[in-house]
């Protein structure tokens, strides 16, 4: 663990929703990484359980209360569950208009992704509405791709653009971030996948960090919308990441599997090996494990919802999106 560094995560997989959200505070700086939180619109059929919907309101509220400390907000990419987007959405994001995202940006220095180079078409688009929404309400806003910030004794450095995933990703790429001070590192490795892309293994241990919070390979979408042979490289990475790092704080998209702990025994082994720790956002937290998308069948099985909410379900998504729903 760090001694001089707090590392607080706000929202994950582990706590019931898609984001990777993160405070972290220096005597220096208090930076709030990717301030977004989202649930996945339909799994196995089925929009977000009513507890799903819980865990984002205790999410969202929770990236409120930090975002009132923050100084600094970055963003890595422009995924919903990355950066908060300024209009409403009842069904994945939980809100309502662009006050939101407002709380969140307004007096901020934000640090984030060039939305025109390196860059897919759907995020370009989303980088340029969050310049025209969310970054006016900013004191400041920069773009960050390789870049270093410096406040009082910490320094913020941001990695180049690196692949969402496989080096062929269509998804495009993201950046990670290193939080330093007094020689303790704290690294910010979202939505890698693994890594799968050997660069972004590359980097990793090159930077030799003292505590990671990475995002794991898609286990639940193996053979489907990504290659099997990706997952296991992501995986073989996963394990190489453990023996480097002191403490890797394990989420995403790995954390949608069901069955993700029986697929990590190796990277577990491995860790123990090296005498390192391996633990989920929740976990961190000393909180117990809640992957509501995972068990999103299960839980309207055992938890049947109202009959007003099985009212709004019958909406159809883009309906769901503008009527907020009755818990």
């Amino acid at each position: 663990m760090l001694e001089c560094t707090k590392v607080v995560p706000l929202a994950a997989e582990s706590l019931g929703v898609r984001s990777m959200c993160t405070y972290v505070e220096t005597p220096d700086v208090r930076v709030l990484l990717d301030a977004g939180v989202s649930l996945c619109p339909n799994r196995f059929g089925l929009p977000p359980h009513p507890k799903e919907f819980e865990a984002i309101i205790d999410c969202r509220e929770r990236i409120a209360q930090f975002a009132d400390k923050a100084e600094v907000v970055t963003l890595s990419h422009y995924h919903f569950d990355h950066h908060t987007p300024s209009y409403g959405d009842w069904l994945s994001q939980w809100t309502e208009d662009s006050e939101t995202a407002r709380q969140i940006y307004q007096g901020k220095h934000v640090l984030m992704k060039n939305p025109r180079e390196c860059i897919n078409a759907s995020q370009r688009h989303r980088g340029w509405l969050f310049q025209q929404t969310g970054a006016k309400h900013a004191k400041k806003w920069e773009t960050a791709d390789s870049k270093s910030f410096l406040f009082g004794s910490t320094l913020i450095r941001f990695s180049e653009p690196v692949f969402h995933g496989s080096e062929d990703s269509f998804l495009g790429w993201v950046l990670m971030t290193v939080i330093e001070f007094q020689g303790e590192k704290f690294m910010f490795a979202p939505d890698v996948q693994g890594p799968i892309s050997m660069r972004t293994l590359q980097l990793i241990v090159q930077e030799k960090p003292d505590m990671i919070m990475l995002g794991g390979p898609p286990l639940y979408l193996a053979g489907f919308r990504v290659d099997e042979k990706q997952i296991q490289t992501g995986l073989t990475n996963l394990k190489e990441v453990v023996k480097h790092v002191p403490t890797t704080i394990l989420e995403h998209h790995i954390l949608r599997d069901e069955n993700w702990n029986e697929k990590t025994t190796d990277v577990f082994y491995c860790a123990f090996e090296a005498g390192h720790t391996v633990l989920t956002a929740a976990q961190f937290l000393n909180k117990p494990n809640i992957f509501l998308e995972a068990k999103r069948k299960t839980l309207f099985k055992e938890h049947p919802p109202s009959k007003d909410f099985e009212r709004w379900m019958k909406l159809g998504g883009e309906a769901q999106k503008k009527v907020k729903n009755p818990l």
